[in-house]
């Protein structure tokens, strides 16, 4: 299936450098969503940097597939949200969260990834 994006390879800037891969699902990348949750875990491999990006508005079932999600450079989810910049050299374990209230990312310590999403 091919997707369309809501940001053209044209509309990408280099904001960032060197980070390396990340995933982020589809609500940002399709959609439009601001990253609102986004956690770091050990690499898949040498060139995942280990983020992951959500919406915050994924389901269980729309996690579960796959094809929701997408590998990235990270730069590219930057330039979707560059409100990210900040807390990119957080380390492995890290994980930030944004609601609807709060306007900056808060760390968040009482969440662990669920055996599913280390996959």
């Amino acid at each position: 299936m091919d997707k369309t994006y809501r940001l053209s390879k044209d509309e990408i800037r280099p904001l960032v450098r060197n980070y390396g891969g990340c995933i982020a699902t589809d609500t940002i990348t399709i959609d439009g969503y601001p990253v609102r949750f986004m956690y770091r875990e050990d690499p898949d491999n040498p060139l995942d940097s280990g983020w992951r990006f959500l919406s915050g508005f994924e389901s269980d079932d729309y996690m579960e597939d796959p094809e929701n999600s997408g590998i990235f450079d990270v730069n590219t989810i930057a330039n979707y949200d560059p409100s990210i910049i900040p807390l990119l050299d957080s380390p492995v374990g890290s994980v930030f969260e944004r609601t609807g209230e709060q306007e900056r990312f808060v760390r968040v310590t009482d969440w662990e990834p669920s055996d599913d999403d280390e996959e």
